[in-house]
């Protein structure tokens, strides 16, 4: 028979054991709640800085999206020469915004010694070359040059726009300068024939994709060239001017390399001006 003091040990035994077991469940209660707050509070920080994350990326890319499709605007790639490889004949003037409009009509006037000579630049077909063109006639790269070739055979064109061809007389460099970057070709008149009719202004170039820089021809008759050469604008005043040197003919000093030579009755670029785009 059980006596009474291992009665009273058993059930102060079984007490202690219901107690550790309430304790213990308590315990584990305890830690489950803190793990599920721990993890809610984990995910609201997850959860805020996805959202943080995903404004600061988003308001980036519709920054990034409205700069490059900007109403009007076209992204340019204007290629800056390195100067160890520069020319005397280089003159550099810094290089356009690569930013530029696509919006408007320039008017280009070619003030000369013979008279003015006025010309229509649509921006929409050559927002790059009008960049490049304007930037150029701001810091007054063409004042004071001398238009250095003329062709009369075939192509029939006046070349202007070496910032070299200057003073008195002829030299053997003329026509190789330009200024201290290059630009892609733009407005190709694949589609027309003649490609160069009387009346365009075109860009010349070292005929390799991307030379384009600061030359330029008048063409005064329509012109068989291939369409390689951007064409920048068309003469709307002073073709009178051109087709007079052109009577005057050349010395034929190109005659052995690109074609004609310097023009017999010169023409001096006293000025070369882009009005602010219309419309």
């Amino acid at each position: 028979m059980t006596s009474t003091r291992e009665r009273q040990r058993a059930a102060a035994r079984a007490r202690l054991e219901k107690e550790m077991a309430e304790r213990s469940a308590k315990a584990r209660k305890r830690r489950q709640t803190q793990a599920i707050v721990g993890a809610a509070a984990a995910l609201v920080l997850v959860v805020a800085g996805t959202v943080w994350l995903a404004t600061s990326l988003g308001g980036d890319d519709d920054k990034g999206e409205n700069a490059a499709s900007a109403p009007g605007a076209s992204e340019c790639v204007y290629n800056a020469m390195p100067a160890d490889q520069r020319s005397p004949q280089i003159k550099d003037v810094g290089v356009p915004s690569n930013q530029q409009s696509a919006q408007g009509v320039q008017t280009m006037t070619i003030d000369t010694n013979l008279g003015p000579i006025t010309a229509k630049v649509d921006r929409s077909q050559v927002p790059c070359t009008a960049g490049a063109f304007s930037l150029l006639a701001e810091k007054k790269f063409f004042d004071n040059t001398k238009c250095h070739r003329l062709v009369t055979e075939g192509i029939k064109v006046l070349q202007c726009g070496d910032p070299s061809a200057t003073g008195k007389g002829w030299r053997d460099t003329d026509g190789t300068g330009g200024p201290s970057f290059r630009l892609p070709e733009e407005n190709l008149p694949t589609d027309k024939r003649p490609p160069y009719p009387e009346g365009v202004i075109a860009m010349a170039n070292s005929g390799q994709p991307g030379s384009t820089g600061s030359q330029f021809f008048i063409v005064y008759g329509d012109s068989p060239l291939d369409p390689a050469y951007t064409v920048l604008g068309t003469v709307t005043g002073g073709m009178d001017i051109v087709k007079d040197v052109a009577k005057a003919g050349d010395d034929g000093a190109f005659a052995q390399q690109a074609g004609g030579g310097h023009p017999k009755k010169e023409v001096v670029i006293k000025t070369l001006t882009m009005s602010n785009p219309q419309g």
